[in-house]
């Protein structure tokens, strides 16, 4: 004979989610009514589906929402802006850029560590992990300062 056992919590959709993150998606969980006599407060969880990023490129700023899972360079180009960018594979580094704030994944990128972590990045290979601000830079700022790293 087959047992079938039920966990005291499961999980409900917010009847009014909140206005603050609208690219969100906000689960609560509460207790099953008769799981016991002891009754926990509701955990709440929020799923960010996007993130705002604005790029600043020719004197203009833009603000996207980009996926987590999407390059900062393809949603650009796909909104129709004209950033600098040829491998789109993180190697060629002809689409340099500035981390103003926020934070990226770019793991899949070139860069060397030290140049990184000083703010600097390739849009094709940043996944964005926060809303963030992020300025198109000239290619040269960002070879020498990757060549500088490398004979470090």
């Amino acid at each position: 004979m087959a047992t079938l056992q039920f966990t005291p919590l499961t999980l409900f959709r917010q009847k009014h989610p909140t206005t603050k993150f609208p690219s969100s998606s906000q689960f609560n969980t509460r207790p099953r009514l008769g799981s016991g006599s002891h009754q926990s407060p509701p955990l709440t969880f929020t799923v960010r589906s996007s993130y705002k990023v604005v790029i600043e490129h020719e004197g203009k700023s833009t603000e996207l929402e980009v996926e987590p899972d999407e390059t900062i360079l393809s949603k650009a180009l796909d909104s129709g802006l004209s950033v600098p960018h040829d491998c789109k594979l993180g190697v060629c580094m002809t689409c340099p850029a500035r981390l103003i704030s926020g934070t990226v994944d770019q793991s899949d990128g070139m860069l060397s560590d030290d140049v990184v972590e000083r703010g600097y990045a390739l849009l094709c290979a940043s996944y964005p992990r926060s809303d963030c601000v992020i300025r198109v830079i000239p290619e040269e700022e960002l070879l020498s300062m990757q060549l500088a790293t490398a004979n470090d």
